[in-house]
């Protein structure tokens, strides 16, 4: 994007106008690339230009209006004697767009564009997670295990994918839904993931900006499709993970494991939440997917009232029904870490030890064996581990967490 840095410019405070900008001159363009690029210059512009002259009254609409400028410029250079080129002057105003309606969502309408089945769902899931969520390009990659620049391809060839079939930039009709959703909540379930543990090492460790938009998000589906399991199961699931939130880095910006957590710092309306939507789901008698599965792991957790009081047999009995669904390294992973509350830590060793040729760059992994082997008195092995797991790890709580936990082994 002409050497423009999306994350050097797009500061926390302003993280959420950054969707809507783009969102906004997607749907006047009807090009991703066009509204991304137009995106970042004008925050640029109010990089350089705001601690000089001042944070305008409004900014939202000063990035607005500066950002349709810039899309207007770049469209003139490219169509000068285009019918584009028309049709680009009578956008050009001043005039900040008009709020939608609650369902007539601008980021839900670039989320479903981005989520569309002519793509891959690996396609998608990246896509919207640039585009609508801002990620960098290395976050993203982190996401997904991969090189980054493996994703900035895929991500250049799901915008030209976008621009060929000549996708629109809407919400389908309700008849199509069940074939977008899936990616859909994909994309808000990973979104929600890099606000809950930022990978990212100049952000915070915990952001609420993307938790928040991601949970707003995932309302608006609910509204969409109200029958539909999965999207009560990600809602389920985003609430009694949020719910903790305020409890997981402590005041020294070290993470807070979830055994180590006040639980009366919880958030008792957002548990009562989502222990209502897995009532609900459970009532219902329908085979549950992989996200309602996840909700009813955290509604154990957050059942109870101390660590020590955890149904680790259920816990462990929901990731069997996990598996057998939804079968991942990473869900088995989660399930050894189950395991061994409930059969000891060599047992749940042996498990995690068969996972390293599929995750072997994924510091979770290497922090779980970091663990175990604490657990089992290999302070060595252990050692070793958590220097892996610090290397790979991203997220500064975490890693703060990590280190403290290796010097203890003195």
């Amino acid at each position: 994007m002409n050497g423009i840095d999306v994350r050097d410019v797009i500061t926390q405070a302003h993280h959420e106008e950054w969707a809507r900008v783009v969102a906004f001159l997607t749907r006047r363009f009807g090009d991703l690339d066009i509204a991304e690029e137009a995106a970042a210059e004008a925050f640029a512009t109010a990089v350089q230009r705001w601690p000089a002259d001042g944070v305008p009254p409004n900014p939202a609409a000063w990035l607005t209006t500066t950002a349709n400028r810039k899309a207007i410029d770049r469209v003139r250079r490219e169509n000068k004697r285009d019918d584009k080129h028309r049709e680009a002057q009578l956008l050009y105003d001043d005039d900040p767009p008009e709020p939608l309606g609650a369902i007539d969502d601008e980021r839900l309408r670039l989320i479903f564009t981005c989520c569309h089945p002519a793509l891959s769902m690996e396609a998608r899931v990246a896509l919207t997670l640039r585009m609508v969520a801002g990620l960098s390009m290395p976050e993203i990659a982190r996401a997904f295990l991969v090189q980054e620049t493996a994703m900035g391809q895929r991500i250049t060839r799901a915008k030209a994918k976008i621009k060929a079939a000549r996708i629109p930039y809407r919400v389908p009709p309700e008849q199509d839904l069940p074939d977008r959703v899936s990616g859909v909540l994909a994309v808000l379930y990973l979104v929600f993931n890099e606000g809950y543990l930022a990978t990212g090492p100049d952000t915070d460790p915990v952001r609420h900006d993307l938790t928040a938009e991601a949970i707003r998000l995932t309302r608006l589906i609910r509204a969409l499709m109200p029958q539909d399991g999965e999207v009560a199961g990600l809602l389920a699931l985003m609430l009694l993970t949020e719910a903790r939130r305020t409890a997981r880095v402590s005041v020294s910006g070290e993470l807070v494991t979830l055994d180590e957590q006040d639980r009366g710092a919880w958030d008792a309306a957002l548990i009562a939440e989502g222990h209502r939507l897995v009532r609900e789901r459970l009532a219902s008698g329908a085979a549950p997917g992989r996200y309602q599965i996840l909700a009813a792991i955290n509604a154990v957790h957050t059942s109870a009232r101390d660590a020590r009081d955890t149904d680790w047999s259920q816990v462990v009995a929901l990731y069997d029904q996990l598996v057998r669904l939804a079968p991942s390294p990473i869900v088995a992973l989660n399930r050894a870490i189950a395991v061994a509350e409930l059969d000891g830590p060599e047992v749940a060793l042996a498990a995690v030890d068969r996972l390293e040729d599929k995750l072997a760059g994924y510091h979770a992994y290497h922090a779980t064996r970091a663990e175990l082997l604490r657990r089992l008195g290999r302070s060595h092995k252990s050692r070793a581990a958590y220097d892996r797991a610090i290397e790979l790890a991203g997220n500064t709580a975490e890693t703060a967490y990590l280190t403290r936990r290796r010097d203890q082994l003195g």
